[in-house]
């Protein structure tokens, strides 16, 4: 009887430490705050004089689908006047050019070419058609395999048979394509693990969209390996059309004999996106006793927001647990200058223990600036608090339209500190912090979320989230966007990697395919699905590493991982409509340059995508006027 009480103590002792990264005093900051005292600071006054965005080409792609034929896509660009229509042209061994369609493509960008010429190398291009009158024509895809060939992806080969850990996409050359930032290996601890004692470093490597290797640049000593050691991300920050990278570097001789790094100077680093050339370093903002232990003060991330509207901006943040702090920065004339520093002391109350595992940033108060979503707390565009919702820190959230009937945005929360008052699962209004529902149960360590419209019954974005087991509870829990039960336990999908696949406006997930396999099961190679529906694409292999709309019409590509090779699996399925592609919207580009840090998660988008609205179809982003 004594042995039985133990254990039950024992494993009462683990959920409590465990749910809420074992140490539950921090639960004294969960304290909402929705209108916090600071003092005063200006508004953010960037460089920029407009709006500085990626200057996207058409994205056109050229894909041998299972019918032997070729399968076309490109990009519908907001700057597309109304009515804009598509005349796609083919060129075989570099003859004339021959029209393919019989009447300009208007409903869809893609097209089908049912007869293609196989063994035969192939360009295809479009040209832009306003008033009957032709534009200036796209970049040419090339389709340099038989139509035939059962390859039905782009690859690029690595400088060796490794496996990258995260990825980035930006246009390093200003050519309006996506390129590539890889950091490798895969191998990473987490700052609560014990130490790395390999002296294992990471290395950043450049690729163009064609495969050409640029550049690789060794992270050296002075950063362990672990996510939350090396965030980076990928952006162009000084408008000039090619991306830089943003990286937190350290010095070579600071690690321990145990694997650790203590002490010694910390930066942020800019190297030109084509060399890997370092032009510009600050400091990272620093250790301080009141983040915490070890493991909280090695919690860092790195993001980018247009905090006046019209410049992007560089974050620089440490802390997730207790202290949190954000350093904001422009960078223009070659050189790294900061806008404002926060830190959740200098608020009353004090905001502490309120980070998610990633950034996100959008206009959330439709002010025209960005504000920065940190997790439970909310910075304005000037570096002061606009409201925390004080739920402690959330494992996931989402910055999105989920219901489409209220004003403005919503966020969803899927919090890991135990709830007994019913918020560890909810959504709150993005402007004001206000609770629009709740779960109203308790939860104990909801590890993981996602929001998506998966059920065309219903209006609005369906919000789905996890417990992680750890906590003492194997839940799984299914919102409509009106909070309104859905699902539980089985009924409910898992939360990772959801992608626009085929023509609808659902929103599709994975499986696992082979022999013997499961569904759901691991192993195999993975299978794009349906919610409770059928398979769609199947025979893909390697570990997922992003989705994002990267080529092509507005549906998104899928990019995995093999030893040695990155592997970009793009849709063949015919389209039934067209939209403005998704990297066009503000907070949709920032979920992906933020995917190469922090906890991955589907990107979203500022509007509502999804079924059941009239003008769904017509859906575009919307960059709003700054007030004066």
């Amino acid at each position: 009887m004594i042995i039985r009480i133990l254990l039950i103590v024992m494993l009462f002792c683990t959920i409590a430490s465990t749910a809420y990264a074992q140490d539950p005093r921090e639960r004294a900051y969960h304290v909402p705050a929705l209108s916090p005292k600071h003092k005063d600071k200006p508004k953010v006054s960037g460089w920029a004089k407009q709006r500085i965005e990626e200057k996207l080409n058409r994205g056109m792609f050229a894909m041998p689908n299972k019918k032997g034929q070729v399968y076309l896509g490109w990009r519908l660009l907001k700057s597309d006047a109304k009515g804009t229509a598509f005349n796609v042209y083919r060129s075989v061994e570099g003859g004339g050019p021959v029209m393919l369609n019989k009447e300009p493509v208007a409903a869809t960008t893609d097209f089908i070419d049912e007869q293609p010429a196989p063994g035969r190398r192939s360009a295809y291009w479009v040209r832009p058609v306003l008033a009957g009158k032709e534009l200036e024509p796209s970049e040419k895809a090339l389709l340099k395999v038989d139509a035939r060939d059962k390859t039905y992806y782009s690859s690029i080969k690595f400088q060796g048979d490794y496996r990258p850990q995260r990825i980035a996409v930006a246009d390093l050359n200003g050519d309006g394509t996506y390129d590539f930032v890889i950091k490798q290996p895969s191998q990473g601890i987490d700052p609560a693990g014990r130490p790395n004692k390999s002296r294992l470093t990471y290395k950043l490597e450049a690729y163009l969209s064609d495969g050409t290797f640029l550049w690789r640049k060794d992270l050296g000593l002075g950063i362990e390996p672990g996510i939350w050691y090396s965030p980076y991300v990928v952006y162009d920050f000084d408008g000039d059309g090619k991306a830089e990278v943003a990286v937190k570097t350290g010095p070579e001789d600071v690690r321990e004999p145990d694997g650790r790094v203590r002490k010694g100077p910390e930066w942020c680093s800019l190297l030109v996106g084509m060399t890997g050339t370092e032009f510009a370093r600050t400091d990272w903002p620093p250790r301080d006793p009141r983040l915490g232990d070890y493991n909280r003060t090695n919690r860092n991330q790195m993001g980018l927001a247009y905090l006046d509207g019209k410049t992007p901006c560089l974050l620089v943040k440490r802390g997730t647990y207790k202290l949190m702090m954000v350093d904001a920065y422009q960078y223009h004339n070659r050189k790294l200058k900061r806008l404002w520093h926060w830190e959740g002391d200098d608020e009353t109350p004090i905001i502490r223990s309120q980070g998610t595992h990633g950034m996100h940033s959008a206009d959330v108060d439709g002010d025209g600036r960005d504000e920065v979503i940190l997790g439970s707390a909310v910075l304005d565009d000037n570096g002061t608090c606009l409201y925390s919702v004080g739920l402690g820190h959330p494992d996931k959230c989402f910055v999105t339209d989920v219901d489409p009937t209220l004003p403005g945005m919503e966020i969803f929360y899927a919090i890991e500190p135990w709830h007994n008052d019913g918020m560890g699962v909810c959504l709150v209004d993005a402007r004001t912090g206000k609770t629009i529902w709740s779960i109203g149960q308790r939860t104990y360590h909801v590890g993981d979320g996602m929001v998506a419209d998966i059920d065309p019954s219903l209006p609005g974005l369906e919000c789905f989230a996890t417990e992680d087991p750890k906590g003492g509870s194997s839940d799984r829990y299914m919102f409509g966007a009106d909070g309104k039960r859905l699902g539980r336990r089985e009924d409910v999908p898992g939360c990772r990697n959801w992608l626009f696949w085929d023509a609808d406006l659902l929103r599709e997930t994975f499986g696992r395919g082979g022999p013997g396999r499961g569904r759901f099961g691991g192993g195999g190679s993975l299978t794009i699905v349906k919610y409770k529906g059928p398979t769609l694409t199947s025979g893909i292999e390697g570990r997922i590493i992003m989705m994002a709309d990267i080529l092509g019409d507005w549906r998104e590509e899928l990019i995995t991982v093999l030893a040695g090779e990155l592997r970009i699996h793009t849709t063949t399925i015919p389209a039934s409509d067209r939209r403005v592609c998704l990297m066009q919207d503000p907070v949709y580009r920032a979920e992906v340059a933020h995917r190469s840090m922090g906890y991955e998660q589907s990107p979203v988008t500022s509007y509502y995508l999804g079924v059941s609205v009239a003008d769904s179809a017509r859906a575009t982003p919307i960059i709003r006027n700054q007030r004066k």
